[in-house]
């Protein structure tokens, strides 16, 4: 395990840094990061059990805890910030076993991410351990380009373990001493396999890429029997859902892929719901009937986050998500009979984290129902009538999990000044249960609160945003705009639920606290303000219209007394990256620096990478054109601003070549620029450490170029 030349150069210099500001400041950066993220919460099927993620400094392991209690205690002991993720984190149905994936998905190259440079390349792999503690045991290697193959499906009786992987499905006996085999072996990709509820079928989807089959395959002792297809088309079948009786299966239908449409205009995306029977057993094909379809409109697509959203409940009700009304809300239907759906979550907000109740009778549901900027837990019954506010306030809350006995209901939450905990809910309240996992030293009582603003953009759309404000800013000093990512993101008046926005969060705590007022940008595109602010006309590579959000949120700090006009910077990463350097490269009037983390810089390479088929478009050479206006790299000539890029050379996000290509073209501008380069590191970040170096890397830099330390 080592540094590379990059890293070190890098370290080297912020410990410069860290050295002189330090008495300038009331916390560092690894205070306000030293909190435990935790994620992946898993209920037992029939007791009080639960288990989570914790990341702690890059130390991830899995925690579990009992109730009513629920007292957290450790159960897997990995060491060191090594950057081996954790996910699909599941509990057998008697609470006794925990199974999880640990490692990360293979690269284009075929190789699991190896951030720390080690010899010998990590594997991602699935691991079983004794909820009473033991050494975890091995169940085999997972590795696959697709976050599909974390998806770990436990069988009803708690004996078996299956995933997917290398275009197979893999099996095997969680106490068993033999590693998984492949249980199938066919021409295509599984995807999303589903148990029966009486653990002798598996449901799942068969990608053949235009067109892609649903399968039940019957399994016996860990081995296959049959498979038969389910209404085989040409159009594409997904996400299984098994009835409670195991009679029936629910899947989404959407279209096949049609070539040579064109690309410029967005394309409307309908789909149907379908219910097959499977107890005819005595054909290879089973049959299967329409109960809904959406429109044809943009509004009636497929929505982006709709599977987790999905799910056949108790009464034979199908529970699903549409945006038919421009927003995204919850919907129930009969499932046999279909007819009229029934719209279970109706108002101007929308609906995420969606689970159902141990009896399937109840959607439990995040939301920002009459709370725009927040996160608050809810529930709807599946057969219809008024939801129910389960928490409310100046809190946040997300991940609703009810315990298998039915009796108890956990999250997790957060406040503007709290990072990410576990609680249990009840009457109303929320109850701390992991309080215990905070650092000593974390700054709650050091940070800022920030204050919910809004302003229109040039076209008069409203933007909402998230302004931090140092204390005793007397006088005019600097400002920084943070744009997320996604850009199918929403930030929030508190510490958000994702870790990547998670840490920015603490970053922006970070920055107030050296000086800068900083103000967080929902622009366009993002979630939570309804489908058209999403799906914004004119948007991304198609004329970057969101980027006048960015603009009018300069205008607006421009506005405010305490802002010097001529010291407004900016950062974001990836998608916000993106908006930064659009930011500096068509404004450096109103943007004197910015940060840049694995941004892309030229649509008009990205979208043909992401559809190799693009070229065949009827309008393929308009679009080409237009992405490339659209790009920060067609408006280098007016790019004066310094900036700091970052990135990490395995991103599997933003190919590293945008940063690459990006540098030459500064170079030959005479731009001046500074660069941080991880070698072996992925988009998200997996080490602890190069969060920490490149935040501290930031501050820095915007503190080189706006000076907050001096006011007007």
């Amino acid at each position: 395990m080592h540094f590379s030349v990059y890293r070190r150069v890098a370290l080297s210099a912020l410990f410069v840094f860290t050295a002189f500001s330090a008495s300038a400041q009331s916390f560092t950066v690894e205070q306000v990061m030293s909190a435990p993220f935790p994620s992946d919460l898993a209920t037992d099927e029939h007791g009080s059990t639960i288990a989570w993620v914790s990341n702690s400094k890059g130390e991830r392991n899995i925690w579990v805890a009992d109730g009513p209690e629920f007292t957290p205690r450790q159960l897997t002991h990995y060491t060191g910030d090594n950057g081996q993720e954790i996910d699909s984190v599941r509990l057998t149905p008697d609470g006794g076993t925990v199974l999880y994936a640990r490692g990360t998905e293979l690269n284009d190259e075929g190789r699991a991410a190896n951030p720390t440079t080690e010899p010998a390349q990590p594997l991602q792999q699935a691991w079983a351990v004794p909820i009473q503690g033991g050494e975890p045991k091995l169940l085999g290697d997972m590795g696959c380009g697709s976050e599909d193959c974390e998806d770990i499906q436990i069988s009803p009786d708690g004996r078996w373990a299956l995933w997917t992987a290398k275009h197979r499905i893999w099996i095997a006996e969680i106490a068993g001493k033999e590693k998984a085999v492949a249980l199938t072996d066919e021409r295509g990709t599984p995807q999303n396999p589903k148990w029966s509820p009486q653990g002798d079928r598996i449901a799942y989807t068969l990608s053949r890429g235009d067109h892609a089959f649903l399968a039940i395959a019957t399994v016996k002792d860990g081995k296959l029997v049959k498979t038969g297809y389910v209404a085989p088309s040409v159009d594409r079948d997904t996400q299984p859902r098994w009835s409670p009786d195991g009679r029936h299966v629910a899947f989404m239908r959407l279209p096949g892929e049609q070539n040579k449409l064109p690309i410029i205009p967005q394309t409307p995306e309908p789909w149907a719901i379908w219910v097959a029977d499977t107890d005819a057993t005595d054909s290879t094909t089973l049959k299967a009937h329409e109960i809904w379809h959406s429109g044809a409109g943009l509004r009636d697509s497929l929505p982006r986050f709709s599977a987790g959203s999905f799910h056949y409940a108790a009464g034979e009700r199908i529970v699903f998500d549409s945006e038919q009304d421009g927003w995204g809300h919850l919907y129930s239907i009969d499932a046999l009979r279909g007819g009229q759906a029934t719209l279970l979550t109706p108002g101007k907000f929308e609906i995420e984290d969606v689970e159902m109740s141990v009896d399937r009778k109840t959607a439990l549901y995040s939301s920002n129902q009459g709370d725009i900027d927040r996160r608050h837990i809810w529930s709807v019954a599946a057969a219809g009538g008024t939801p129910i506010a389960l928490t409310q306030g100046e809190t946040i809350e997300w991940s609703p999990a009810e315990t298998g006995d039915g009796k108890m209901l956990v999250c997790f939450g957060s406040t503007a000044t709290t990072p990410a905990m576990l609680y249990r809910i009840a009457g109303g309240k929320r109850i701390l249960l992991s309080g215990s996992l905070l650092p000593k030293d974390f700054p709650s009582n050091k940070l800022v609160t920030p204050k919910q603003v809004t302003f229109q953009s040039e076209d008069g759309l409203a933007i909402h945003g998230q302004l931090f404000e140092p204390a005793n800013h007397n006088g005019r000093g600097p400002a920084v705009i943070f744009v997320h990512g996604g850009p199918m993101r929403q930030m929030l008046l508190g510490f958000n639920y994702r870790p990547y926005y998670h840490n920015a969060y603490a970053e922006n705590q970070y920055l107030a606290s050296l000086g800068f007022t900083v103000l967080s940008v929902n622009y366009r595109l993002g979630i939570m303000y309804g489908h058209d602010f999403r799906v914004a006309p004119n948007g991304g590579w198609r004329g970057s219209s969101e980027y006048k959000d960015v603009v009018a949120a300069a205008k607006f700090l421009q506005t405010l007394p305490t802002i010097d006009s001529k010291r407004i910077g900016i950062w974001g990463g990836s998608y916000g990256g993106l908006l930064t350097a659009l930011a500096l490269s068509r404004n450096s009037d109103l943007f004197a620096a910015g940060v840049d983390y694995h941004g892309v810089h030229d649509w008009s390479v990205i979208f043909q990478e992401d559809d190799p088929t693009a070229n065949k478009a009827p309008d393929y050479i308009a679009a080409r054109k237009l992405a490339w206006e659209s790009s920060p790299d067609a408006s280098i000539a007016t790019w004066k601003s310094p900036v700091l890029l970052i990135q990490g050379d395995d991103d599997r996000n933003v190919p590293f070549n945008q940063m690459v290509d990006l540098v030459q073209r500064l170079r030959a501008a005479n731009v001046p620029f500074e660069q941080i380069v991880y070698p072996d590191e992925i988009h998200d970040f997996l080490l602890w450490r190069d969060w920490v170096a490149s935040y501290k890397a930031t501050a820095e830099f915007l503190s080189k170029q706006l000076k907050p330390e001096v006011r007007q």
